[in-house]
């Protein structure tokens, strides 16, 4: 699925590209605490990443033929440990601590630290990022610090609970750092079928660990309802949107979401589910937001200061030199 390169998009495509992304991903929070009421967490997340792969699967079969779902063995593999890291361990963890009581808001909030993790792999892997970034990553955690300990001081987030969501943020960020070095299929959308089945089917694993019931249960239609908005708004309508704008768009546009999320999951759930917002919470949510904004921006700049410099040596390697003034 792409697109020419020669035309550009119209800009309110972009814009409602990224909206869907900003609002449908913050939302998913939301829904994940609707479903998990009367829904086992693990098993119904299961489900939904079934039903997803296979429905997104069927769309890529129907528009370019079954071949384009081809993949190596070892891309399989590869697809096999990003479903574990991603769907089962991040996202699955996300929706266990939102069972046990985590605010669908504050659940956003601590996965708004992805991008600092992601620092920290890549400082472990013997990258050093700069300054800038390293401060915005200490700052972020002192803000991840707050909103557990706001347990204590405010009594609206189970320690526990929370812990599970930050458990969710270890695994979820080293499967985005992880990916560039598996062995995948080019395609992102083949990717994410395979990803979705293969986390599927290590989130049934878990849920059977957790003696939870693994075939679809009677439940409230609106656990039902919020189910069938994470399979299709959330897994397949999102991320598509997702996918598109970031062939189409600056990445530093992009990379709004990632604390634009947050926001909008803190202001559904206070709306919806009447959900509180203790000072603690805005005071750490806002710190932590804002060191990834930090992140966001320092790694930017990096980025373009290292490609000059790619360009500058490229250009003494070939002799095309030239001193204006």
């Amino acid at each position: 699925m792409t697109l020419p390169t020669a035309v550009a998009p119209a800009a309110w495509l972009v814009a409602v590209a990224l909206g869907i992304v900003y609002v449908v991903w913050g939302s998913t929070y939301l829904a994940i605490r609707v479903m998990v009421e009367d829904l086992p967490p693990l098993a119904s997340a299961s489900w939904r990443y079934l039903v997803a792969g296979l429905l997104l699967g069927a769309i890529l079969a129907a528009r370019s033929g079954v071949r384009r779902l081809r993949a190596t063995p070892r891309e399989l593999v590869g697809c096999a440990v990003l479903g574990l890291l991603l769907p089962a361990l991040g996202n699955g963890l996300v929706t266990l601590g939102e069972h046990m009581g985590t605010p669908s808001g504050v659940a956003a909030l601590l996965i708004a630290a992805v991008p600092l993790w992601v620092i920290v792999y890549r400082r472990v892997a013997g990258d050093r990022p700069t300054r800038r970034t390293t401060l915005g990553t200490l700052l972020g955690f002192g803000g991840l610090v707050l909103l557990i300990a706001s347990s204590g001081l405010g009594g609206e987030v189970k320690i526990g609970a929370s812990l599970v969501v930050m458990s969710a943020t270890v695994f979820w960020s080293l499967g985005s750092w992880s990916t560039p070095r598996l062995p995948l299929p080019k395609d992102a959308f083949v990717l994410t079928v395979y990803e979705m089945l293969f986390g599927s089917l290590w989130l049934l694993l878990l849920a059977a660990f957790r003696g939870e019931h693994l075939l679809p249960v009677a439940a409230p239609l609106d656990a039902w309802l919020a189910w069938a908005y994470l399979v299709t708004f959330g897994s397949v309508v999102a991320f598509t949107a997702y996918v598109w704008v970031l062939g189409v768009a600056p990445i530093s546009l992009v990379a709004t979401y990632a604390y634009v999320n947050p926001v909008v999951a803190v202001f559904l759930g206070w709306l919806i589910l009447s959900e509180p917002v203790t000072l603690p919470i805005v005071i750490g949510g806002g710190i932590v937001v804002g060191a990834v904004a930090i992140v966001v921006s320092a790694e930017r700049r990096a980025n373009r200061v290292s490609a000059e410099e790619a360009g500058v040596q490229e250009a003494i390697r070939t002799g095309d030199v030239r001193i204006t003034s």
